[in-house]
């Protein structure tokens, strides 16, 4: 009963919108519902230990005949089923001891301030809430634009598979300043498994009709042979989206994301069009014997590389085994849920 209610109390800390009784009491009972406990008995009560009022619950694992109720996978479901209520009824999440901004006060992560890794965690839960990056490339930008550094490390150890996410904080000029999180010391929902998840979420809503229209109708307006590359830049952040070229030491563009700020969106040209891709910018926008001859822009896959490269030298086979826990416990999920499929063919 302790570990049901712990975990429901912690997940329902996350309501912070000003709402009624009636309707803090009708997302709860929708939540109770969705989590298998709607016929459970339940007492809702609003607490406020911290700065905002916010709902608890408490109730039972077992039911009227004393038996104990399913809880598998509960933590992910409750994640889940919170994560679609949020959206449903345009609430707003919270970090554990510092409120999210929503995407108009996204503030880029300030290392001086101190709080480094409750601003990173505020940064990347509101990036994943509010924008659809359907690759690890494009969420990479995402954050780079916020000064947060993400790095996936994948590989095998003892024959053993292993998969995780660190986080840090960047300057200005796109290096890391910061000790490095692993993703465990955030949170499971920006981890490894959440943001496959994240990613494959996002690539079917963008295959949506019409998803992706006004962002191909507004960079294509402004792809003009008369504009230079600065003056490009300018027309769509008047439409408040990022543009973020991949260059390289000789002013050659071989990448083009777009941030949509408006539409919550980020997506790499290829995604929009072969009319958008990289080859088509370099050939609108060439580069200058003066450009030539001097970097045109800080080649950013260039430092990521670095600094992937300087933090796998530092962390060792400690921080490189991240998540194999959680790693092994998915694959022993997946090998279950196979088992199952096929003991249902063979009946």
């Amino acid at each position: 009963m302790k570990a049901v209610t712990t975990r429901i109390i912690e997940s329902l800390q996350l309501f912070n919108a000003v709402l009624t009784d009636e309707q803090l009491r009708k997302i709860a009972c929708e939540y109770m519902e969705r989590m298998g406990y709607g016929e459970q008995p339940y007492i809702v009560f609003k607490h406020k230990n911290i700065s905002r009022e916010h709902p608890h619950i408490v109730s039972m694992r077992v039911d009227e005949q004393g038996r104990k109720l399913p809880h598998d996978f509960e933590a992910r479901r409750s994640m889940e089923i919170l994560r679609d209520l949020e959206r449903k009824y345009g609430l707003q999440p919270s970090v554990k001891g510092q409120e999210l901004t929503d995407r108009e006060g996204l503030r880029k992560v300030n290392y001086p301030e101190g709080n480094v890794k409750q601003q990173i965690s505020s940064v990347v839960r509101s990036c994943l809430r509010n924008y659809k990056c359907s690759s690890y490339g494009e969420f990479r930008t995402l954050l780079e634009r916020f000064n947060v550094s993400v790095e996936e490390r994948t590989g095998t150890v003892d024959g053993r598979n292993y998969a995780g996410i660190v986080y840090g904080a960047l300057t200005g000029d796109g290096y890391g300043t910061s000790t490095l999180f692993k993703s465990s010391k955030i949170g499971k929902d920006v981890g490894y498994k959440a943001l496959q998840t994240y990613y494959a979420k996002s690539k079917e809503r963008l295959k949506e009709p019409g998803a992706l229209d006004r962002l191909r109708r507004t960079v294509r307006d402004a792809m003009s042979p008369h504009n230079t590359r600065e003056e490009f830049r300018r027309l769509l952040k008047a439409e408040n989206i990022d543009t973020v070229f991949r260059v390289n030491p000789v002013g050659r563009i071989y990448g083009v994301t777009f941030i949509d700020h408006n539409d919550g969106i980020v997506a790499n040209g290829s995604v929009l069009g072969k009319e958008f891709s990289a080859r088509v910018f370099n050939e609108l926008f060439p580069t200058s014997q003066k450009e030539e001859q001097h970097t045109v822009e800080p080649d950013r896959e260039q430092q990521h590389k670095q600094r992937r490269s300087a933090a796998s030298s530092l962390s060792g086979i400690v921080d490189t085994v991240l998540d194999l826990a959680d790693t092994q416990a998915y694959e022993e999920q997946q090998q279950l849920i196979q088992r199952r499929k096929k003991r249902k063919l063979h009946r």
